[in-house]
């Protein structure tokens, strides 16, 4: 028992001493492990070491407590205890920055990232989980820093999506020192406390864990997810920032699947079984009526005329007639124009010189607006219309923020293998790296590139170099013009290029490793390796990797095979001095490029003026292949139209001369058209100066052919005058002719109601040359074949009229091809086993085309357009082949929105408490289906950066206190004061009158280290501000689309950012219009079926109206024509299938104008079969073939064939495919249906005889030789 108290004292006295040893582990963690600054760092200039100190914390100066409350707001509270002083809080302040401006959009994200500064720099508890490990006299040269790794990845998680807007990157890429996507928690915390980094005065070393290590327990404080609200009320992240915030990622809707049946494409299968449907029932039909014919011994489809009939010559009272209301009428209007024609043609032969010098005065009259005349070779011009939304927003978007700029650009590649690898000194997995990039290549890219800056030009007597012209975002503070090539990130400087780090052993950091920081960080003004040279631009801008390189794959930059050089110049819109200087210029530019010669470095390169210098040049280089194509068809004419009878008389049959003056008519025809319209101000285009004479040619040619060859089958009557017999057959022909040009005419008149501007004028100009065409031939070609047919009578020879022949007796012969067509070709095609076997083949002409129509491609391949030896045509390859990023996107919100309200703000921004269908969120949300939407980045977002730039934390928005000017960031003077004070309200975004009070100032703002947020360079075109400053009008929020390869990208990319517009429209409630350089040159192609489907239906309703007419009311006919007209057009279109001719302006012109030569292909065999009044269809239809399918045959076929071979020898690709291809086809089929399927149609369903014609014609001709000519 006595041991007992002993027993107790001694687990007293062990209890307190285990107590004692707990309550000293305690205070000793309780220390600080520095305070003060003491010494300058070795390592980073302007920073200083903290003072080692190992006592408790001590309480902060009141000077302090504002700044704790801005930094750190946790510890502020009691007496403020704490491990810093003042000087510490303020170089706390300055570190960070960079990381306030771009990450304190997402609130919950800096929260953390502060909680990490804060826990190291000021916490009273240091000791804990801080363990300094090297010193150099009183200074603190090294630390241990223990952070949880719950706490590490929390604080990544909540940062990894945030956007830096002006840079269309995310903003770890600017503080990791490598790509966002190789971020991850230990590297980005080890980066920012890595000496290298500029700001860190000394090595902090990080070591991550959950659970104590080495005695010293890991800093773990609370962190907030970034969909989480703070304690303060400042919101969760946007969806931009926090992809958690955002719900499910937007999926694409899927590819509609192709329409087919039973595994086949459905139109094709559906053709198939038409066209054998139709084969079963033809064919049954054929042979039903064949047999119904042979067992009723008849004609094909019965007597028309026989000896009862009263309509029959041989009828005993010719005075009845059993004819409708609508054939007498026919009939009467059928001779009112035979009369009207007929008087007309005796008056032209009577009177040749009052209407030849009637016409020539008229015809130069109207020519002699050509001295007004005026070619638009601008684009723009050509292919959009001024009324069309294309161009209505262009206009907006260049008013208001001036016009797209022009581009001078280059892509190098090299013929060299070399590829090398490079090992990074700090360790991390070898680098690859392309020839491309290799050091000496660089440097002679760079001498390529300073050799192309210092390029001097001469305009008007005056010197024009790069820096009169370029983009300088930053002037007049920097002068550096905008050169995106990725020499800009060793600062155009071969010394930059060459500078590196290393000793006699290794190289610690060279242009290698200052490329791959660049290209994940290019807004960086120090880079990460010990070589700390800027990534920034001279010009004062960021060089985004996607823009400098090309031929890499995903985002490995160091693969790159092809640099891409970009200078964008200045655009004028109505200054010509200085857009003469930019040509002047952009000239010299080429020159030189064509004359720069490198073994190791091969060179596209396009400036803006390239196209249209190459489209000159093509336009001069096809004169000769134009002439030589419309010599041949001149000759061909001239030769073509006299009918030698006899060796002899050649010089007096031939009609070379009359053939000339044929050829002249249609040539004044068509310049009377453009000088009409020239005095009107109507500027022509390429498109109606090349395609109109060839139109007109065919039609006057055609009409040429038949008014002569008809009057060389035709035989003068006894007692009939040369005037009277000229008189009667252009009664006779000049209705058909009239037909034809008046159809065409109205039908390219109504192809003028086009929005395309190429197809309205050209439909203007070719309807206009059509008519005037006409009078003339009617007129003065008519006068011009009588005196042509004197001088023949007279036996004097052609050209050389006074000379006369000696008489001799000839006999009249027809031609050889009129004999062919009577005697061979015509009953031949209209045998009976032939006519099944024409339809059959039609038909299934008609079906193949059908099925294809919908598969002809839209657009207009760019490369067409130039010439074969082109240097632009290696610019197109390179740019499909290399470039990885497409043309820029501008959203305009037009003005009217109040950017001083949080609605109006909310709407559009992209950051905290913003609408998550906002401007920005939309087209964030976009980004991430690119593939669909064709959009490949989020946009730089002016609204939001501004938001950043002017927050109170910020030391970018400052002013002077006494005239409250702007203060940059860069400037150290105590009369600079922030702009807004740092309480809840002032944390809070600008509105109302503050908003507008820093707006200029953050527009006016250069980028600098102390503030990466400016707006000068970004943003200075970004914003219409109104005159004084008082509001904001229009605005842009700008991406990239991704890279558009083929017309079908351009026009799906342009359709897609409109849909994405009008979508942001209706949740904004405000007009948001999208706006790319591209969009006015490819809207066409979104109307274009629409608009082909309505110009040819136009055409041929026109057509049908105007054959329904000028046939006597023959509605029958008009159909069959329509018809006919309507199977070549198809049929055009399964040709561009097969040829791969793109559905486009320059197409739709041929299809327009192979409508109307279609006209002449078949009116003129349809109105012969009309009038003819033979006994049956078979007989009708083979006269007209007979009569006007020679006339055809030989005025428009051979005429074109010859001249349109001539053009596949053109070094033009839209020559060979538009004109050689098309014209081919336009002349082929139309000749193919008008002379082969169009009678047998007619002999099959044709309309039957117009009895009131007939009448009219027995009376007419009764007693005369016309009546064995009518029974010939």
């Amino acid at each position: 028992m006595g041991d007992l108290p002993g027993r107790r004292l001694l687990s007293l006295l062990f209890f307190i001493v285990l107590l004692s040893e707990g309550h000293f582990r305690w205070v000793e963690a309780q220390h600080c492990v520095w305070y003060r600054e003491c010494g300058e760092s070795e390592s980073v200039h302007g920073k200083k070491y903290n003072c080692n100190y190992t006592g408790p914390a001590l309480p902060l100066d009141p000077q302090g407590y504002d700044l704790l409350t801005e930094l750190c707001p946790g510890y502020d509270y009691g007496n403020r205890l704490l491990c810093c002083d003042v000087d510490q809080l303020r170089t706390l302040k300055g570190s960070l920055q960079l990381p306030l401006q771009f990450l304190s959009r997402c609130p919950a994200c800096f929260f953390n990232l502060m909680n990490l500064f804060c826990e190291l720099t000021c916490s009273p508890h240091q000791s804990q989980f801080m363990n300094a490990t090297k010193f150099n006299d009183s200074s603190v040269i090294e630390v241990q820093y223990y952070v949880g790794q719950t706490f590490a990845n929390s604080m990544y998680n909540a940062c990894k999506d945030v956007q830096a807007p002006s840079s269309n990157v995310k903003a770890l890429s600017l503080l990791c020192g490598k790509d966002a996507k190789d971020c991850n928690a230990t590297n980005w915390i080890q980066y920012m406390f890595n000496i290298n980094n500029g700001q860190t005065p000394f090595p902090i070393i990080p070591i991550f864990s959950d659970v104590p290590v080495s005695g010293y327990t890991p800093m773990n404080n609370k962190t907030y997810n970034c969909t989480e609200g703070l304690e303060d009320g400042s919101g969760p992240c946007s969806c931009q920032d926090c992809t958690k915030a955002c719900g499910p990622k937007p999926i694409p809707p899927p590819v509609p699947r192709p329409w087919t049946i039973l595994g086949l494409d459905a139109m094709t299968a559906i053709m198939w079984i038409s066209y054998i449907a139709f084969l079963l029932i033809f064919i049954g039909t054929v042979l039903g009526a064949w047999c119904y014919r042979k067992r009723m011994i008849m004609s094909e489809y019965g007597p028309i005329l026989d000896s009862n009939n009263p309509l029959s010559l041989n009828s005993d009272n010719p005075d009845q007639v059993n004819a409708s209301c609508c054939e007498t009428l026919g009939e009467r209007f059928e001779n009112a124009l035979r009369i009207l024609f007929s008087s007309w043609g005796s008056f032209c032969v009577r009177h040749p010189s009052v209407v030849i010098l009637g016409c020539l005065i008229l015809v130069v009259a109207s020519s002699g607006g050509l001295v007004y005349m005026r070619v638009t070779t601008d684009p723009v011009e050509l292919w959009s219309s001024p009324t069309s939304q294309a161009r209505q927003e262009k206009d907006y978007f260049d008013s208001h923020f001036g016009p797209f700029f022009r581009t001078v650009q280059l892509i190098i590649t090299t013929p060299l293998n070399d590829t090398f690898i490079y090992s990074p000194y700090f360790g991390g997995s070898d680098v690859p790296f392309g020839a491309i990039l290799g050091k000496d290549i660089l440097h002679q890219v760079l001498d390529l590139q300073l050799d192309i800056e210092r390029i001097v030009a001469t305009y008007e007597g005056q010197n024009v170099t790069l820096k009169d012209l370029c983009l300088a975002p930053l002037a007049p503070y920097n002068t550096n013009c905008t050169i995106l090539s990725v020499l800009n990130y060793f600062q155009n400087s071969h010394a930059v290029l060459d500078h590196s780090k290393g000793d006699y052993f290794f190289v610690y950091a060279d242009f290698h490793s200052h490329f791959l920081y660049c290209v994940s960080a290019p807004a960086s003004l120090n880079d990460t390796t010990m070589l700390h040279d800027p990534c920034l631009g001279t010009f004062g801008g960021p060089v985004f990797p996607w823009l400098a390189l090309g031929g890499y794959d995903e985002t490995n930059y160091n693969n790159a095979t092809a640099l891409v050089i970009t200078f964008p110049l200045n655009n004028y819109l109505n200054d010509s001095v200085r857009m003469g200087k930019a040509l002047a210029w952009e000239k010299e530019f080429i020159k030189f490029m064509k004359n720069f010669k490198n073994p190791n470095l091969t060179i596209a390169f396009s400036a803006e003026r390239s196209i249209e210098d190459e489209l000159d040049r093509e336009s001069n280089s096809d004169v000769s292949t134009i002439v030589i194509s419309y010599a041949i068809m001149f000759i061909y004419i001239s030769v073509a139209l006299g009918h030698i009878q006899s060796f002899r008389r050649v010089l007096v049959d031939s009609k070379i001369s009359l053939g000339v003056a044929g050829i002249l008519i249609v040539l004044s025809s068509v310049a009377s058209s453009l000088g009409i319209f020239s005095y009107f101000g109507v500027p022509l285009t390429l498109i109606v100066i090349e395609v109109i004479p060839f139109l007109v040619l065919a039609v006057g040619v055609d009409n040429i052919f038949i008014i002569v060859q008809t009057y060389q089958r035709d035989e003068r009557m006894p007692q009939e005058q040369l005037h009277q017999q000229i008189g009667r057959i252009l009664g006779d022909i000049a209705p058909s002719m009239f037909l034809s040009s008046f159809s065409e005419t109205v039908a390219f008149f109504l192809g003028a109601l086009s929005n395309m501007p190429a197809v309205r004028t050209f439909s203007m100009f070719a309807g206009l040359a059509v008519f005037i065409d006409f009078l003339l031939q009617i007129s003065c070609f008519v006068s011009l074949l009588g005196l042509d047919a004197r001088r023949q009578e007279g036996n004097r020879l052609d050209i050389i009229c006074c000379v006369k022949l000696s008489e001799g007796q000839e006999t009249k012969t027809d031609s050889f091809l009129f004999r062919f067509f009577k005697k061979v070709y015509a009953p031949f095609i209209l045998k009976e086993w032939v006519r099944p076997i024409i339809v059959a083949v039609f038909v299934g002409m008609l079906s193949f085309s059908i099925a294809v129509v919908n598969k002809v491609e839209v657009g207009l391949d760019q490369k067409l357009s130039m010439p074969d030896d082109s240097y632009v045509l290696d610019y197109f390859k390179n740019i499909s082949e290399y470039l990885h990023t497409g043309a820029p996107v501008y959203f305009v919100v037009k003005d009217g929105l109040n950017y001083s309200s949080p609605e109006g703000q909310n709407v559009v921004c992209g950051g905290v408490g913003c609408n998550n269908n906002s401007l920005v969120q939309q087209v964030y949300a976009a980004s991430l289906i690119s593939n669909y939407t064709t959009i490949a980045f989020t946009p730089s977002s002016w609204l939001d950066d501004y938001f950043d730039w002017v927050k109170p934390q910020s030391t970018c928005c400052r002013y002077y206190n006494n005239t409250g000017a702007f203060c940059n960031a860069s400037v150290v003077n105590p009369s600079c004061v922030h702009c807004r004070p740092m309480t809840p309200s002032g944390k809070q975004r600008p509105v109302g009158d503050d908003f507008m009070r820093f707006l200029p100032m953050f527009l006016s703002d250069n980028p600098n280290a102390n503030c990466g947020k400016g707006g000068h360079a970004a943003y200075a075109t970004a914003v219409d501000l109104y005159p004084g400053n008082t509001g904001v009008g229009a605005t842009y929020f700008m991406t990239y689309h991704t890279i558009l390869k083929e017309s079908p990208d351009f026009i799906d990319a342009l359709r897609m950012a409109r849909i994405l517009a009008d979508n942001i429209t209706q949740s904004t409630n405000h007009k948001v219009f999208a706006y790319s350089v591209f969009y006015v040159f490819y809207e066409q192609y979104l109307t274009i079926a629409y608009d082909t489907a309505l110009n040819l239906g136009m055409s041929l309703a026109s057509i049908f109206v105007v054959t329904t007419v000028l046939l006597g009311f023959e509605l029958w006919s008009a159909v069959l024509v329509s018809i006919t007209i309507a199977m070549i057009l198809v049929n055009m279109f399964g040709m561009m299938w097969l040829w791969n001719i793109s559905l486009n302006a320059v197409s739709l012109v041929n299809l327009v104008m192979s409508c109307g030569i279609s006209v002449e292909f078949c009116s003129h065999i349809v109105r012969a079969f009309s009038i003819s009044v033979k006994k049956d269809r078979v007989e009708r239809a083979e006269e007209a073939l007979a009569h006007m399918g020679s006339s055809v045959f030989s005025g428009i076929t051979l005429t074109k064939f010859g001249g349109i071979l001539i053009l596949a020898l053109s070094k033009s690709q839209i020559f060979q495919v538009f004109y050689f291809r098309m014209y081919l086809a336009i002349v082929l089929l139309g000749a193919t249906h008008g002379l082969i399927f169009l009678p047998v149609l007619l002999s099959y369903i044709g309309p039957s005889v117009n009895k009131a014609k007939v009448f009219a014609a027995n009376k007419r001709c009764v007693g005369t030789e016309r009546e064995r000519l009518l029974n010939y």
